[in-house]
């Protein structure tokens, strides 16, 4: 494969990350509230894995200026410095629910997509088989 091709495959898998990276947050704070390091431990649950730890804080941080989310400095809880603790709002489960919408719409054409690809393939018909 040219290197072209290459670092545009690895950008479009990072983009398709990225695009799954709010929904999987608001879903694990719809769970409760929690500590960024522990939503970055987790969001490999949803395929979302070996993401710098710099685009989830960055992305926790656009979503508490949307008003998804709120953080408050937990001085309690922690050994150590405080730590901020996110928290879903009900703005945040809003557009968890339209996600989640938009995430079936989209997996429906997926599969029409595919469909339509093994039929053509079990078809036979073409240049490419």
């Amino acid at each position: 494969m040219p290197s072209s091709r290459r670092g545009r495959r690895r950008r479009e898998g990072s983009r398709r990350r990225v695009r799954l990276l709010e929904p999987a947050l608001l879903l694990l704070l719809h769970h409760g509230p929690s500590q960024a390091y522990v939503l970055l431990e987790r969001l490999g649950e949803f395929g979302v894995e070996a993401m710098d730890a710099s685009i989830v804080y960055r992305a926790l941080r656009d979503m508490e200026g949307r008003g998804w989310v709120q953080s408050t400095w937990d001085e309690v809880d922690t050994q150590g410095p405080p730590r901020r603790v996110y928290r879903l709002t009900s703005e945040g489960d809003q557009a968890l629910a339209q996600y989640t919408d938009l995430l079936a719409e989209t997996r429906s054409h997926i599969e029409q997509l595919l469909g339509a690809y093994r039929q053509h393939m079990r078809e036979g018909q073409g240049d490419h088989h």
